[in-house]
């Protein structure tokens, strides 16, 4: 019996594990066609190009904040700092109930004329999608009062840190677009290797890899929430199809559906790498969770939104290359229950073998398809590892690249443990638990680690 439940198990992680690499190889050989034909090219900004030119119109940057009174100073005071063109309103949107997050917003501004605090009159928290709509009700009130109109709305997170050349970059870009995306790149931890740095390879090959091909394939383009920007007109037309804004307050990842939303409505989205002249990737920096029970809930979240309600709210619309890409976005689920028999196989091969040292039981025989199965997968994971490190170290180096190798086991067991809670969140809704915000607390930003490597004090000082 120990035997066949080994051989069961082999089977079904062996088919599984060898689809998704299938999956991944297809991933990779488009990724290399796209770099060999030049339809992937990573540009270069000439020196000096895109940190400070004037913007062709007026640009609104919305920032949801709850309790966030840690970082949310450093992010203000870095970004109007790194931006500082006078068509730039910055709106940070806060609760009443609050008063400190309003307090450090203040603070961080330093008096700058762009910032715009907006205080939501019901109690915090609501949702980051209600939140984001009550600033996006603000604009529209700025500009029927001011009598102009902004060109683009700009989203980013609390803990976001800016690249100086994103603004004029994108502003550039949406003459022939109405969606851009920059990349995300989570900034290393020293005091978290395994949990908060794992974040790192996992945008690195989003990022510079996956994302790239979907563009490439006219697939739609899922917003990450951060260093993404809409065209004003796009954002007003998918307004009115909803009630109070253009975010979705049924759904815990509201910007990723608001991605698929701009395709709807006709609007063309666009996936955009650029370098400035030291070779930097001109994306958004932030630190991502550093503990494990912060991670989970995180991704948890991640997987209800993407995997479960986009299944839901979103369908299966397109063509081929469309339903792919929809089908990857879901599969955390499935991923997390084959990566689950893979680990309680390794745990059953150690028990019968420890039993069959001790002449309990005989050690089963494998088939030659399962050991093909084995060889296969073996290969496919030996050519991940390759792939992972490679886009890990081309942006943080490699030494974070084979750190990056080293910590696929933690990344799978977080993966398993967010799929799990995110199934019983799920199923909380299903059976009428209200949404609510789970957003991640924040006690660190990049802009400190900057500002101390340049050997400069901070911008600001944060609250306790």
């Amino acid at each position: 019996m120990l035997g066949l439940v080994q051989y069961e198990l082999l089977l079904f992680a062996g088919v599984f594990f060898l689809v998704g690499a299938l999956d991944e190889l297809a991933i990779d050989g488009a990724w290399i066609w796209l770099r060999l034909t030049g339809r992937a090219r990573t540009y270069t900004l000439p020196r000096g190009s895109m940190c400070g030119p004037d913007l062709s119109g007026r640009a609104a940057v919305i920032v949801p904040a709850w309790q966030e009174d840690g970082i949310i100073a450093d992010t203000i005071a870095h970004a109007l700092a790194a931006w500082p063109q006078a068509e730039l309103r910055l709106y940070i949107g806060c609760y009443g109930n609050d008063p400190a997050t309003v307090a450090a917003a203040m603070r961080g501004a330093a008096n700058d004329p762009r910032l715009r605090v907006v205080v939501h009159s019901n109690a915090g928290p609501t949702t980051k999608a209600d939140c984001l709509n009550r600033v996006y009700r603000a604009i529209e009130d700025d500009e029927r009062r001011s009598g102009r109109r902004y060109r683009m709305v700009l989203l980013h997170d609390a803990e976001d840190m800016v690249d100086p050349a994103a603004l004029g970059l994108l502003d550039q870009a949406m003459d022939g677009a109405d969606f851009v995306q920059l990349p995300v790149l989570p900034v290393p931890q020293i005091g978290s290797r395994w949990v908060g740095s794992h974040y790192c390879e996992e945008f690195a090959e989003a990022h510079g890899r996956t994302l790239v091909v979907r563009d490439a394939i006219a697939a739609s383009l899922p917003a990450a929430g951060v260093g993404c920007v809409f065209a004003r007109d796009i954002l007003e037309r998918i307004v009115q199809d909803k009630r109070n804004g253009p975010f979705s307050v049924d759904s815990l990842t509201e910007d990723y559906e608001l991605g698929f939303r701009v395709a709807d409505a006709g609007g063309r989205s666009r996936f955009l790498r650029v370098r400035d002249e030291t070779g930097r990737l001109v994306a958004t920096r932030a630190y991502f969770p550093g503990r494990l029970d912060a991670s989970v809930r995180q991704k948890g979240r991640w997987i209800h939104g993407i995997a479960l309600q986009g299944w839901e709210r979103l369908g299966w619309k397109g063509g081929a290359g469309e339903n792919w890409m929809r089908l990857r976005d879901r599969r955390g689920l499935l991923s997390a229950l084959v990566l689950l028999a893979g680990y309680a196989l390794l745990v059953l091969v150690a028990v019968s073998g420890m039993l069959a040292a001790f002449g309990f039981t005989q050690a089963w025989q494998n088939d030659r398809l399962i050991v093909a199965l084995l060889y296969l997968n073996l290969a496919s994971f030996g050519w991940r590892a390759i792939v992972r490190f490679a886009f890990t170290a081309r942006e943080y180096g490699p030494i974070e690249g084979v750190r990056a190798v080293l910590r696929i086991p933690v990344a799978n067991i977080i993966a398993i443990m967010a799929a799990r809670r995110a199934l019983m969140a799920y199923v909380g809704t299903l059976l009428g638990s209200p949404l609510t915000w789970e957003k991640t607390d924040h006690d660190q930003h990049p802009a400190r680690r900057q500002a101390h490597q340049q050997g400069r004090r901070p911008a600001v000082k944060a609250s306790a």
